[in-house]
């Protein structure tokens, strides 16, 4: 069978299998497995799966993911997510759309200790859809806040898709992770401004909540204590070279422990619960990752990745035009596939070539992370959209799919204008990199 052919056969079926909602992880591993089975030799398939999915689990560098989702689920049981709320609504719930500014605003702080865009998202709908509802929002702006913001946990640090970024690219961990601040900050501006000119267009999408004196805003102030000290003890500490960032996520997960514990607000069961949805959740990840590398491996021996960059570069266009063509190719990619999975496939076709260009690594991370962002609020994956809307089903029933989808579109098209600022201004994204390495 010609490699070409066989290549673009396997894409054609593992995207009528996306569509049949089969899990991502296994559809990838099952057409990554026969496909180089047919090419190669059925033996050499099977020492593929083998070899590939024991490498992520017993990855060193890989340790960091369930580790910073550990520290997530502890932060979420003993009650951090619910104070970061608190404070935002404090400050922004006596505006229109407070509410909704009030959630992606704890999102981004929640991102700070969590470092998954699906558990961020999965925490704080328990938290800002029951209140935004008993306020009267809308289904559509209640829901998208919440999907949208949730992905600001894949570009505030600790990131699991930067690790993973960090990983592919062999490029500083530490260096992505300070990178991502400032972007994060940004996007969460763009979302808070989305939200205000909808609740200026139409007011009965977000009206106003309670309004608050000064000296109770700034007494709730001492909801951001813990998350500031956690994300100083991690980030502070990569900062200064004291740990890696597989060490920064166990020093992270004690230091939340620790706080707990010292608080007395994580019992027995909520232990027990973080530890589970931890196991769920990093099982889900790294057989997501393993499925990936299995596909990429069929992928290059049919030599498409190889075809496709040699395609893009041979453009007789400037480089910010090809640049501009690698975007669209990953915004379109992330429509259909996990962002993930995305980034697994595509990296080490589109590195090579960005980096020819002369483009900065860890800037081109940031942007691919951006993204991918868009990746996890779009049909017809939407991961974050499909987390919402599974939430919903038990915290807001009459909530629809389509209601989630139709209040995207204006924070789609806020990541839009966060990637074109990024674009014009690098240095939003290699200022603090620049300071520290």
């Amino acid at each position: 069978m010609d490699p070409t052919i066989a290549g673009v056969t396997g894409i054609a079926i593992m995207v009528f299998l996306f569509m049949t909602r089969m899990p991502v992880a296994f559809v990838m591993m099952l057409v990554g497995f026969v496909g180089f089975s047919l090419l190669t030799s059925w033996k050499g398939g099977l020492n593929l799966m083998s070899r590939n999915i024991y490498d992520a689990f017993a990855s060193y560098e890989l340790s960091t993911i369930p580790l910073f989702i550990l520290m997530g689920q502890i932060a979420f049981n003993c009650g951090i997510s619910r104070r970061l709320y608190n404070t935002a609504y404090h400050f922004l719930g006596d505006i229109r759309g407070g509410l909704a500014m009030a959630t992606v605003s704890a999102c981004t702080a929640f991102g700070a200790v969590c470092g998954s865009s699906p558990a961020t998202a999965a925490t704080m709908s328990t938290v800002g859809i029951p209140e935004m509802k008993r306020y009267g929002y809308a289904n559509s702006l209640a829901t998208a806040s919440v999907a949208s913001g949730g992905g600001l946990g894949m570009i505030m640090p600790p990131s699991v898709v930067l690790i993973i970024y960090g990983v592919l690219t062999e490029q500083s961990i530490g260096a992505l992770f300070v990178s991502g601040i400032f972007p994060a900050f940004l996007l969460t501006v763009l979302f808070v401004i989305a939200i205000y000119i909808q609740c200026r267009i139409n007011p009965r999408l977000g009206p106003k909540g309670d309004s608050f004196t000064w000296p109770q805003k700034f007494r709730s102030l001492a909801g951001l204590i813990d998350t500031l000290i956690i994300f100083a003890l991690v980030i502070g500490g990569l900062f200064r070279g004291w740990f890696t960032p597989t060490e920064a996520a166990s020093i992270g997960v004690l230091g939340v422990l620790t706080l707990a514990l010292i608080k007395r607000q994580l019992s027995w069961a909520a232990f027990v619960n973080s530890l589970y949805e931890t196991l769920r959740t990093s099982c889900m990840v790294l057989v997501l990752i393993a499925g990936a590398v299995v596909f990429g491996k069929f992928l290059a021996v049919t030599r498409i990745p190889f075809d496709i960059a040699n395609w893009v570069s041979s453009f007789d266009m400037p480089h910010f035009a090809i640049m501009g063509t690698i975007i669209l190719i990953y915004f379109i990619g992330g429509c259909f596939m996990d962002s993930l999975a995305l980034i697994m496939l595509t990296i080490p076709v589109f590195f090579p070539v960005v980096t020819s260009m002369g483009y900065d690594p860890i800037w081109f991370g940031i942007i691919i992370v951006l993204i991918t962002e868009m990746g996890v609020i779009t049909p017809p994956v939407g991961i974050n959209v499909y987390v919402v809307y599974g939430m919903c089903q038990k915290i807001a029933p009459g909530v629809t799919l389509e209601q989630v989808f139709r209040g995207i579109v204006p924070f789609m098209l806020a990541i839009i204008v966060g990637i074109a600022l990024l674009f014009v201004f690098p240095q939003i994204i290699l200022f603090l990199p620049g300071l520290m390495y």
